[in-house]
C-alpha cells in the first residue's frame, strides 16, 4: 500500500488520488454516495442522527441493525469496515480502514460503544473488536503492515489508551533514515475476553493479555501477561492475581 504522503502528492489526477485514499474505489457511483453522506456527517440533533442512520449503513461492507452515528465522524474506505448490531459511534471518531487488498480490514461486533474521539487506524493491517466492548474517549488503536489487533468480548478500554501493532520501525541500519527502514513485524497484539485497561494504558505489538486480566492506569505493557493478572507500572509488571471471592 502506498503511504499517505505518496498517495496525495504522487502522479495522477486529484480525483483519482481522492478516490484511492478515501474510498479505495474508482466507482463514480460510490464517490457520489460517499459525498452525499459526507454532507450529512456534521448535521446536529435528531435530524442528523436520523439521516445518518438511514443513509450511512450502505457505506460499509456490512452494517447490522440499530447502529447510531453521532456528528463529526470521519470514515476512510468504509467499504472495508464491518459493523455488527447496535454499534454506537460518538462525536469525533475516526475509522480508517485503508488497505491495499483486504475486503474487510476493520470488523466490529455487536453492542460495541465508541466514546468521543476514538481512532481506529488500519493501514494494511486488521482490527477486530468482539461483542460488548466499550472504548472510552481518545483511545487509539493502530494496526499496520499485517500486524493485527484483536480485542475479545466484554473488554473495557479506558480513556487515552494506545494499542499499537506494527508501530515500531526497524533500526539496524545507520546509513539511511529510520523512516526508510520499514516497519518491524511484531506479530500484532491480542486482548482476550473480559480485559480491563485503565486510563492512559499503552499495549505494544507482540503482547497478549489473558482472559480477565487488568492493566492499571498509566501502565505500559511490553510483555504478555497471563489470565486474571493485574499489571502496573512502566514497563508493566504483574503485581497480583485476581481471586474469586469466598462464597458465604
Amino acid at each position: 500500500m502506498i503511504k499517505t504522503h505518496q498517495a496525495v502528492t504522487g502522479k495522477g489526477s486529484p480525483l483519482a488520488k481522492y478516490q484511492d485514499l478515501l474510498l479505495g474505489s474508482r466507482s463514480l457511483a460510490a464517490l457520489l454516495y460517499y459525498e452525499w453522506c459526507l454532507l450529512l456527517g456534521p448535521l446536529p440533533g435528531i435530524l442528523g442522527m436520523a439521516l445518518r442512520k438511514l443513509f450511512w449503513p450502505r457505506l460499509f461492507a456490512s452494517c447490522s441493525k440499530g447502529c447510531m452515528f453521532a456528528p463529526g465522524i470521519v470514515l476512510r474506505q468504509p467499504r472495508r469496515i464491518r459493523l455488527g448490531q447496535a454499534v454506537v459511534i460518538s462525536e469525533g471518531c475516526i475509522l480508517d480502514g485503508r488497505h491495499g487488498s483486504a475486503e474487510v480490514s476493520i470488523s466490529i461486533g455487536d453492542n460495541v460503544t465508541f466514546s468521543n474521539d476514538v481512532l481506529l487506524s488500519c493501514k494494511n493491517g486488521s482490527i477486530s473488536i468482539a461483542d460488548n466492548c466499550g472504548l472510552n474517549s481518545r483511545c487509539i488503536i493502530q494496526s499496520t503492515n499485517g500486524c493485527p489487533v484483536h480485542i475479545g468480548p466484554d473488554c473495557i478500554i479506558g480513556q487515552n489508551c494506545c494499542l499499537l501493532a506494527g508501530g515500531s520501525y526497524n533500526l539496524e541500519r545507520l546509513d539511511i533514515p529510520i523512516r526508510e527502514q520499514g516497519i518491524r513485524d511484531d506479530g500484532g497484539l491480542r486482548l482476550e475476553s473480559d480485559v480491563w485497561l485503565g486510563a492512559n494504558v499503552t499495549v505494544l505489538g507482540g503482547v497478549s493479555m489473558g482472559r480477565g486480566s487488568v492493566a492499571g492506569a498509566g501502565a505500559v505493557l511490553t510483555k504478555s501477561v497471563a489470565a486474571y493478572t493485574v499489571s502496573l507500572g512502566v514497563p508493566a509488571k504483574v503485581v497480583k492475581t485476581r481471586q474469586a471471592e469466598p462464597q458465604a
